[in-house]
């Protein structure tokens, strides 16, 4: 009923006046452009200078518009193509096209999220020990092994080829941001996925951690002892 008191009181009030009580400063005459304000007006300011002081942050900066999300520093992003369409070109070195490549191949039909969420296992798994500690290597181990492969497109027999220019850049972005320091939020720790069209043996013994399109995502709950 407090907010509703607040509106009621004059809008423009509030939004002048939420600058002044979030930095503990009063209002003056310099404040006003036209170099006076009148007793109703300064009244009013009054009225509102107290009830704003009554408010927390968080609850006022929930009644301000909220821009769409623009940016791609870490923590802050958008998961939708839309957004991710707006985001720069990216580039970068071998690490990142190694993500870029398994990012595309593994998983370019999947959402936005999708393709994010398998980023964030291949970037979990090169935090782990256990593996190797780098994206490259990550993405390619167990290559040239019979049965070893841990990314299917690495062992497949066919050449990598980049067939979808536009759906490459949408994974470059999405590694550049990953390899940037976006948060993992997706998967909470998934060193796993696969599709739902399989069903491996290791799935029965690994923690299901998300479902997102036609991948599911697991942690693994101990140590491997091999690289």
């Amino acid at each position: 009923m407090r907010l509703k008191t607040i509106w009621a009181a004059g809008l423009m009030g509030l939004s002048l006046m939420a600058n002044a009580a979030f930095s503990e400063e009063t209002l003056s005459q310099s404040n006003d452009p036209t170099g006076s304000v009148s007793a109703e007006l300064t009244d009013l300011f009054a009225t509102e200078r107290t009830a704003i002081g009554r408010i927390n942050a968080s609850a006022l900066a929930r009644l301000e518009p909220k821009p769409e999300t623009g940016g791609s520093a870490p923590g802050d992003i958008a998961y939708n193509a839309r957004w991710l369409a707006q985001q720069p070109v990216a580039q970068g070195g071998p690490e990142w096209r190694c993500l870029a490549e398994a990012l595309y191949f593994e998983a370019r039909g999947e959402t936005v999220a999708g393709q994010f969420a398998v980023a964030e296992v291949i970037l979990n798994r090169r935090d782990i020990a256990a593996y190797p500690n780098s994206i490259c290597g990550v993405v390619n181990q167990g290559t040239g092994r019979r049965n070893a492969c841990q990314f299917s497109y690495t062992c497949d027999g066919r050449a990598e080829h980049i067939g979808e220019p536009q759906a490459f850049q949408r994974a470059g972005k999405i590694a550049r941001m990953m390899i940037d320091g976006a948060a993992r939020t997706l998967t909470d720790g998934a060193t796993h996925f696969h599709t739902t069209a399989v069903r491996p043996a290791w799935a029965s013994r690994f923690p299901q951690t998300a479902r997102i399109g036609t991948h599911i995502f697991y942690r693994q709950p101990v140590r491997v002892s091999s690289r």
